[in-house]
């Protein structure tokens, strides 16, 4: 079994697909790595670090010649595979819904691409699920990226030149990065409160010591917890939510989005007149840009400052932390081929609850339900 690690290609991708600690323990299995020249120099990790683990360093053709299973962070496209046999697994983060023209090219070229962000939100897959790990980091960075850009300190400051007060952070939408921000913003000294179309997540808010700013008595989201995510709010509470955020917002001085929903445009969170009514020197981070933008105005890839309120939509953010980021993504993909590996067999055999989850092409085919419905 050979697998191969590609370097990524698209810009400002920094993550890789496997870091020495994974080679290793694929090597342990019985696998052969090879990994493309160059593919962990953006994460700090050296050609000569791989080597040293008993990886083959070589280029992109010879990386892939025969190789049964090939790793990549973002899916590349299917000509840019072109030398792997038929049958062969691709598994990575490859955005089905964003772009089906890749996903068709993946099964014209007869490969098994594996969607590792469509893994089951169930306890045995925990371990392997990269949309988690990655949105973990983001959440951290987001507070990060706020704090950079916003002008004033985070915690309160008692000096005897006087007080500075705490800044008061507001993160709307508590999933992971969501979590994720507010336990950061807390660490570092701020006034946090948070909210959700999931009212289960009121408890997590207040355990990380913040406060739950929620609607009440109005019918939520269709289908609220559905596999660990929202869905879609309906227009009652839509309207009971922009009421009440529109009250809280024009009070905060940072605002962190993190709403996604999958396989859906991103809801839109802040409207034009939300950003209006903040103060200048205010900072919104929204997470979400790359799916269409929580915030009305975000611009992926820039910071746009609008009436004095600055905006911030950097894409691809748990990249911007490439070294842990490289280090959680490649232990999910150890971790999931790793769950699956038949010694007898020297492969991973996928078993249907899983398989039938992630596998988008298979036999020349589009096969994944959530594609052909």
């Amino acid at each position: 079994m050979k697998i191969a690690v590609l370097r990524e290609t698209l810009e400002g991708e920094r993550r890789v697909a496997a870091t020495p600690e994974t080679v290793k323990k694929f090597m342990a299995l019985g696998a052969n790595v090879a990994v493309e020249a160059g593919a962990g120099a953006t994460a700090s990790i050296a050609d000569a670090d791989y080597a040293a683990v008993g990886a083959t360093v070589a280029d992109r053709a010879a990386t892939l010649a025969g190789a049964e299973i090939v790793l990549g962070v973002q899916g590349p496209s299917a000509d840019a595979l072109a030398g792997v046999a038929p049958g062969a697994w691709l598994v990575a983060g490859l955005n089905p819904f964003a772009d089906r023209a890749r996903i068709d090219g993946y099964a014209a070229a007869g490969l098994e691409a594996l969607a590792m962000e469509f893994m089951p939100r169930i306890t045995r897959a925990q371990s392997m699920d990269i949309l988690s790990s990655q949105s973990n980091l983001a959440g951290y960075k987001a507070v990060l990226d706020a704090a950079g850009v916003y002008g004033r300190a985070f915690p309160m400051m008692m000096t005897a030149a006087g007080t500075v007060s705490a800044a008061r952070v507001f993160v709307m939408g508590v999933g992971v990065a969501g979590l994720q921000a507010i336990a950061t913003a807390r660490r570092l000294g701020a006034q946090v409160s948070a909210t959700d179309v999931r009212s289960a997540t009121r408890e997590q808010i207040q355990s990380l010591g913040a406060k739950p700013i929620f609607v009440e008595n109005v019918a939520g989201i269709e289908g609220e917890g559905s596999g660990g995510y929202a869905g879609e709010m309906s227009p009652e509470y839509q309207a009971a939510q922009a009421e009440l955020v529109s009250g809280h917002i024009a009070k905060q001085d940072i605002v962190i989005t993190t709403a996604l929903i999958p396989g859906r445009p991103a809801p839109r969170l802040i409207s034009a007149a939300q950003v209006a009514s903040m103060k200048p020197g205010s900072v919104i981070v929204d997470l979400a840009v790359e799916a269409g933008g929580n915030v009305e105005g975000a611009v992926a890839g820039e910071v746009v400052v609008v009436n004095g309120v600055s905006i911030v939509g950097y894409r691809n953010v748990a990249s911007r932390l490439a070294a842990d980021a490289s280090a959680l993504f490649s232990r999910n993909l150890y971790n999931f081929l790793n769950a699956f590996w038949d010694k007898e067999a020297g492969k991973p055999v996928l078993d249907a609850e899983i398989g039938d989850a992630i596998r988008l092409t298979q036999g020349g085919k589009v096969v994944n339900a959530r594609l052909l419905g």
